[in-house]
């Protein structure tokens, strides 16, 4: 059976890796723990790794509602601790009265280090307050190079996971039917508007699936996509539940409130 004609041509690369981890594990019988990765990644191991084989898997990311997780895979007989996940959580110290410190800053200060993506989870913000988590070996790293986010002097403080921000994102579900699951049609569906408008605004660069920006219309949407449309807020596939008798797609998406 061909593994990959189940997931898109762009993420091969992604599933050898997977592929790869699992292997690991079976064969030296030690735990491989990876970077962060986003929801489609996740749904992605879990889907290659399975649930019932001799690989185990758990996903964590500093508390249970975050977005980005780091996946551990090991083998199903030993224990797993959330301290074996390797996160820290920092709190960003900055004159709160007098500048704000928005997500899109964070995050452009924390890649302008070298670092990729995958070594930061989620970026936490509420009423001034501003934390990120990151994989503890680059927090030293980050410690000795982190001095101002957009134009604040800040400081960096570790801290303990406990001290999370809370992120329970509220997420109001609903059930839609579209005539296919490209991303211009599921998009015209979650926002109500036409075929035409949520084609140019794919177009005009406003919408990212998967953190992503992507220009493609004909993008095929699967289960754990994340899209965000610029000004309308940020939408989640949850579930494709088959086809309709008039051969319509039936799918379940959580809408940020």
């Amino acid at each position: 059976m061909n593994i990959y004609q189940h997931f898109r041509p762009e993420e091969r690369d992604y599933i050898d890796q997977v592929l790869n981890w699992k292997d690991y594990v079976e064969t030296t019988y030690s735990p491989k723990l990876t970077d962060f990765l986003d929801p489609r990644e996740q749904h992605i191991l879990k889907m290659l790794i399975g649930e019932h084989g001799d690989v185990n898997y758990k996903l964590f990311g500093g508390t249970p509602d975050v977005e980005r997780k780091r996946a551990l895979i090991f083998p199903d007989y030993l224990p797993v601790t959330e301290d074996e996940f390797q996160i820290s959580l920092f709190e960003i110290q900055y004159p709160v009265k007098f500048v704000t410190i928005e997500h899109r800053q964070v995050l452009g200060t924390l890649m302008s280090l070298g670092l990729k993506r995958g070594k930061f989870g989620d970026i936490l913000t509420k009423d001034g307050k501003c934390q990120f988590f990151a994989a503890k070996e680059i927090s030293d790293y980050i410690k000795s190079n982190v001095e101002t986010i957009g134009r604040a002097g800040v400081k960096l403080i570790e801290t303990d996971i406990e001290n999370a921000i809370p992120t329970k994102e509220l997420l109001i579900e609903s059930e839609l039917t579209v005539s296919s699951l490209r991303l211009d049609t599921v998009i015209s569906g979650i926002y109500h508007v036409s075929r035409q408008k949520s084609q140019l605004f794919i177009q005009q660069g406003l919408v990212k699936v998967n953190w992503t920006l992507t220009e493609n219309p004909s993008f095929e949407c699967g289960i754990g996509d994340m899209l965000s449309v610029r000004g309308y807020g940020r939408a989640k596939v949850l579930a494709i539940e088959g086809k309709t008798k008039k051969e319509k797609w039936r799918i379940n998406v959580g809408k940020q409130k």
